[in-house]
């Protein structure tokens, strides 16, 4: 009768890694619980994700290296893993919401979100790449399109692309204050993602700021974004909530990989009681989150923690 904030279903994403192949379901090591799927097991855990109340997914790619090249090339080219990957859930559950990931580094054989040249990422030539990478996921099936490259510009660049073929219904959620961290390591693991040389600090935000959050918002908001993203989650609720409080647009938080390992870790030590991780979820709701990106997705509905 008193609770302030409530949990539900509908509030959860859950991320999901693909790979290439059949009949594959590899566990990330560093993140127990968690699989890499072939197409095939993708489907059968999005039925059981569905049947449990779960129904939107965000869809992340396991590229093999030979692939991979200076312009992530693969990202866009028709019939790669990751479309078919797409277009197979969406045919078989028309009802689930899929999210996309838009960004350079699981494609790109320097591990960049953006084209670089002489140790420098090229802001706009890097959304010629993004624009056609978001209209192949459009054309795929993709409902909500969720750009984690922090370039400059990159929404209204998307929105245009998007709205120009066709695809005005298709939503953007923006990594509008996506922090340069040390809590992404066990998600670069599951992919093979990380910057071959270098690190993501000149386009990602300084985990000492949070103000610059609201001038990120503020152009996201103005070029036509659907949802502001904050990520991490765990370290950044003072960042959810100031945009929550600034901003009218729906807000969501993406509990990373780190923080999922750091909580399965100590749960497993029995240095933490499973409790913890509904009491993080809930964190996320109070600071003003109605989108949970979280790798506990599943597992808090199958304990019947949430409805």
């Amino acid at each position: 009768m008193v609770q302030e904030n409530h949990l539900f279903a509908a509030n959860l994403i859950f991320p999901l890694f693909i790979v290439d192949g059949d009949n594959q379901k590899v566990e990330v090591s560093s993140m127990p619980g968690i699989y890499r799927y072939s197409v095939d097991n993708l489907l059968r855990e999005v039925e059981s994700c569905m049947k449990l109340g779960l129904k939107a997914f965000d869809l992340f790619p396991a590229v093999e290296e030979s692939l991979k090249d200076k312009y992530a090339t693969e990202s866009y080219r028709k019939g790669t893993l990751y479309l078919r990957a797409i277009e197979a859930v969406k045919k078989e559950f028309p009802e689930a919401c899929v999210v996309t990931d838009v960004a350079m580094d699981p494609y790109s054989s320097d591990g960049h979100d953006g084209i670089v040249e002489n140790g420098e990422i090229l802001n706009d030539e890097t959304l010629e790449v993004l624009g056609k990478m978001a209209l192949a996921h459009a054309e795929s099936g993709a409902d909500i399109i969720a750009p984690s490259d922090m370039m400059d510009g990159r929404i209204g660049y998307l929105r245009e692309t998007l709205d120009a073929n066709g695809f005005s219904n298709v939503s953007l959620m923006s990594y509008t204050a996506k922090y340069a961290s040390a809590y992404y390591g066990p998600f670069r693991d599951a992919l093979g993602s990380a910057p071959k040389k270098g690190d993501k600090k000149s386009y990602q935000m300084n985990p000492a700021n949070s103000r610059e959050a609201l001038i990120e918002a503020q152009l996201d908001a103005e070029e036509g974004a659907d949802f502001l993203m904050v990520k991490p989650g765990l370290p950044y609720l003072d960042v959810i909530k100031l945009l929550h409080d600034n901003f009218d647009l729906p807000i969501a938080a993406y509990n990373v990989s780190g923080e999922y390992a750091m909580l399965k870790a100590a749960i497993a030590n029995g240095w933490l009681s499973e409790q913890v991780i509904l009491e993080t979820l809930l964190s996320f709701k109070r600071a003003g989150a109605t989108s949970i990106l979280t790798y506990h997705a599943k597992e808090v509905l199958e304990k019947g923690w949430v409805k």
